[in-house]
């Protein structure tokens, strides 16, 4: 951990911070003004991205992914259900069931549709995009 620089030092950790001259801002993933309503899209916000990583914030009032379209992303994605009822269709046809608080590792390249989402309360997904260094 980086000790604090005196006067106007600033350590190069802080160097974003120094440069919009404020303070880190607290957002909440459970922000109910911003989530959309049943007959809008879902809402997908990148809250934190690097080299070659990404972290998402879905929220899903119902929507689904449309009949015969699959998801088959290059990176692998942990993905955890903070609130709300979702389900996954796999393309051989198994379907995963999610409640809040469960959580999943899809490998790249693992075919599959969100078949469910809850309206009420709405699903917030937290997703966090890797390259398998070690694949």
């Amino acid at each position: 951990m980086a000790a604090c620089a005196a006067g106007n030092e600033a350590l190069p950790m802080e160097r974003e911070q120094k440069e919009l001259n404020q303070h880190p801002s607290v957002s909440s993933l459970f922000d109910a003004a911003r989530f959309p309503s049943p007959a809008d899209e879902e809402l997908l916000e990148v809250l934190a991205h690097g080299h070659n990583c990404r972290v998402e914030r879905i929220v899903s009032t119902g929507q689904t992914t449309p009949e015969g379209q699959w998801y088959d992303q290059e990176q692998d994605e942990w993905v955890a259900l903070l609130s709300g009822n979702a389900e996954l269709t796999w393309k051989d046809g198994e379907k995963t069931k999610l409640k809040a608080g469960d959580w999943l590792l899809i490998p790249a390249h693992a075919c599959h549709r969100v078949t469910y989402t809850s309206t009420e309360p709405p699903c917030v997904w937290l997703a966090f995009f890797f390259n398998d260094e070690q694949g």
